[in-house]
């Protein structure tokens, strides 16, 4: 059974920073491309960033300058660097690997 966590979430004013980290069991995300997508309160699921297993990276126009997707295969752990952090980056943002997902992590950014 394949387990994706999401961790790193939290309250952040704007202009601030964050990091989540999605984390596995096994090798899932260092053989797979990753992908980080978020969902708004009302929302739809919406991709974010992605990182191919060579490490090329692509971004949503709307966070590209601004967040930065890595993995270190050694930790099976993908990030994703937020940062000048906007309050309509306030969303769920959840991590995919192979068809896989995780329960998600809250970042919500407010004064």
């Amino acid at each position: 059974q394949v387990q994706l966590v999401e961790s790193g979430g939290g309250l952040v004013q704007p202009g601030g920073s964050l990091r989540v980290s999605c984390a596995a069991s096994g090798s899932i995300l260092s053989v797979n491309a990753v992908a980080w997508y978020r969902q708004a309160p009302g929302g739809q699921r919406e991709p974010v960033a992605s990182i191919s297993i060579r490490g090329r990276t692509n971004y949503a126009d709307a966070v590209k300058g601004r967040f930065t997707i890595s993995r270190d295969n050694a930790k099976n752990t993908v990030y994703l660097q937020m940062n000048s952090l906007k309050p309509e980056d306030t969303a769920v943002y959840y991590c995919n690997a192979a068809g896989w997902w995780g329960q998600g992590t809250q970042v919500t950014v407010s004064s």
